[in-house]
């Protein structure tokens, strides 16, 4: 059996007397469309800040292609291959499209501030922004400011200056939050063409986007997994049902 790309064994968080994450165990195969849902509050977005090093863990660990990453800080874990998005996207709003992607290539290739300097220098890293662009659906708005494009296409700019870093795992936090469905399906069309063997662990609202696009599900309730299984187990399952039943009646 292949080992799993991304592991957590036991992940507690605590802040204070309140238990975010309580005993999480994942396991998340390589190449795995996996997806991370559950009501509000249920510690999906603190499981992901645990993952990618941005807080520490009360207890358990973090496990990255099998090596303990569970002490080492967020950009020692961008460098080993795991890159995430966040719900709030964080963009150079002045700089053009191919701008921003570049200089997101730039720094993972070591040239980031040099990148300034006349252009025809750095050609790599021109071509390696341009085929993200392309890749993402950007091609069209490669020279536009980021400030002015929809919201759908910004989320696009992130995850593409995500993919900057050459990721082998790729953690996505609600890409489609805010935006329009229309442009929502342009997102999810970007992300299903992306090589077969990157990993994408993603956290979702929209159950139509998630039953579309994952091949795993797990669901997180109070900080804790309260199943972990394929979208059509999940779809069907009593408890599921009803988690998300009563969160309904309470929005």
């Amino acid at each position: 059996m292949t080992p799993p790309v991304l592991e957590t064994r036991d992940l507690v968080k605590t802040f204070g007397g309140f238990t975010a994450t309580d005993g999480v165990s994942l396991s998340i195969a390589k190449g795995a469309r996996h997806a991370l849902i559950g009501p509000n509050g249920a510690g999906k977005t603190t499981l992901v800040n645990l993952l990618t090093g941005f807080l520490t863990p009360t207890s358990g660990s973090v496990l990255l292609d099998g090596a303990d990453v569970t002490g080492l800080a967020q950009h020692k874990r961008v460098a080993r291959g795991l890159a995430r998005t966040f719900q709030i996207n964080r963009l150079f709003a002045d700089l053009t499209v191919l701008e921003s992607v570049a200089l997101a290539v730039a720094e993972q290739m070591g040239v980031g501030r040099r990148f300034w300097r006349p252009i025809g220098r750095h050609g790599e890293v021109l071509d390696a922004a341009a085929r993200l662009v392309e890749d993402l659906h950007l091609a069209d708005v490669a020279h536009r400011r980021t400030r002015d494009l929809a919201y759908g296409k910004q989320r696009l700019i992130e995850i593409a200056l995500a993919l900057a870093a050459r990721p082998r795992v790729l953690l996505l936090d609600e890409p489609a939050a805010g935006v329009p469905t229309s442009e929502s399906r342009e997102l999810f069309a970007a992300l299903a063409a992306l090589p077969a063997d990157m990993t994408i662990l993603l956290i979702e609202h929209d159950m139509d986007l998630v039953f579309r696009f994952a091949d795993r599900i797990s669901v997180l309730v109070s900080g804790a997994v309260l199943l972990e299984d394929t979208p059509e187990v999940v779809a069907g399952h009593p408890l599921v049902r009803e988690v998300y039943l009563g969160e309904a009646h309470h929005v």
